[in-house]
């Protein structure tokens, strides 16, 4: 049975998207009408269970390469089908070679070139379809592919900033853990071997020691809860965002965390704004674009802004006017995107405000990376620090006590 992708308004209104299983368009647009809902648009995932072949995901450098071989292929006046055949010869990447042959037998058997990338979803998302669709229907498929290549190598740039920035991190943290666990699992437990021989009681020891002594003993005799602990939080939150209710908390959480909340809307506005302007820039209906990139910018909250702005614009309102009443736009953008508007260069616009944000995001990156380090270091220097003390505490005491006797005894 084929499975499509609706538009549908609800009863009270809102503009909501899904997928689901149907015999035909005819029978799901009948099926929304019976329960008093208007469906907007409809589009073909996939046909028939059986005949889509899923090779997993292709990384977007490889995508970017073969858009832009493709692109000059295409620009020399060669064949699609000749394009696709000699291309998937030479990937070196096993799965883009299976996807590119598969392709390739579709549009030779007559399948529009956008149709069979469509079967693909996991490698070609809605974005790069809807380019290539716009290319095709407008005769410069090859101005197309070179868009996607440059949307493509920005997306991996601006990914790239991302990982590095917080590589470092990640890596004082890993470290950090890894000495903790050392000395709570291994040099703590030998200390406390040797108070207790020294018949020193677990109450007799000081209270930092005490509290090092209750999480060594955790530590080494029940560290399987903690394993089962990290599972099933790992399984519970995995449950939780799955859910549309969990997954609109967390992202609006991810707005609201002090610093890297920013950062993160830095990063889905430098995205909407790549996308919706490419897609324009390509010839895209404003009303598919804006669907189509309320589902690439990455924050349901965001997304949902974008998709209530698209009714709006369908109703004869502005971009920008919607936008700016969500909240969730700043005023720069909002009135980059009304100047664009009124003055006919709205896709300029929006990739000048790309621009802008993928340099605010590259700055945030370098000043957070910077502060972090000296923070990590710091918080690292206290936990060592307190085991240290914890550890050297008794034995001050109990050489303060030899002492003291040996004072006595010389009395």
């Amino acid at each position: 049975m084929p499975v499509y992708s609706y538009t549908f308004r609800d009863a009270s209104g809102a503009v909501q998207k899904g997928t689901t299983e149907a015999d035909s368009e005819e029978v799901l647009r009948k099926r929304f009408e019976e329960q008093g809902m208007q469906i907007l648009e409809v589009e073909v995932i996939r046909a028939k269970r059986g005949r889509t072949k899923t090779f997993g995901r292709v990384k977007l450098t490889k995508l970017a390469i073969f858009c832009r071989q493709f692109s000059t292929m295409v620009d020399a006046g060669v064949s699609l089908v000749r394009c696709l055949d000699v291309l998937s010869q030479q990937a070196d990447d096993p799965r883009l070679k299976k996807i590119l042959v598969d392709v390739g037998e579709r549009v030779e058997g007559g399948e529009s070139l956008s149709r069979a990338l469509a079967r693909h979803p996991k490698t070609f998302n809605n974005l790069f379809v809807g380019l290539v669709r716009a290319g095709e229907v407008g005769g410069v498929l090859e101005e197309t592919l070179q868009r996607i290549a440059q949307f493509l190598e920005k997306d991996v740039e601006l990914r790239r900033k991302v990982r590095s920035a917080i590589t470092y991190p990640v890596i004082v943290i890993l470290f950090a853990i890894g000495i903790v666990a050392l000395l709570v699992t291994v040099v703590v437990p030998k200390f406390i071997e040797v108070f207790r021989d020294l018949g020193l009681k677990d109450d007799q020891l000081p209270g930092p020691t005490q509290i090092m002594v209750t999480v060594s003993d955790f530590a080494v005799q029940k560290w399987y809860w903690i394993v089962i602990g990290l599972i099933l939080l790992l399984i519970v939150w995995k449950a939780f965002v799955s859910t549309r209710f969990g997954r609109r908390i967390a992202d609006r959480v991810k707005l609201k965390i002090p610093v890297f909340g920013k950062l993160h809307h830095k990063i889905c506005l430098a995205r909407f704004s790549r996308t919706l302007g490419t897609l324009l820039t390509s010839g895209v209906p404003i009303l598919q674009a804006m669907e189509t990139c309320a589902g690439t910018v990455g924050n349901v909250i965001l997304s949902e802004a974008v998709m209530e702005a698209r009714a709006r614009i369908r109703e004869g309102d502005r971009i920008a006017d919607p936008l700016e009443r969500s909240r969730q736009f700043p005023p720069m953008v909002v009135h980059m995107i009304a100047v664009g508007e009124e003055s006919g260069s709205l896709d300029f616009m929006l990739q000048k405000i790309a621009d802008f944000y993928e340099g605010e995001v590259e700055a945030t990156l370098a000043s957070l990376t910077a502060a972090l380090e000296p923070v990590l270091i710091v918080c690292l220097g206290v936990i060592v620090f307190f085991i240290i003390i914890s550890v050297l505490l008794p034995l001050v005491n109990i050489v303060n006590e030899l002492s003291q006797g040996e004072a006595l005894q010389g009395a």
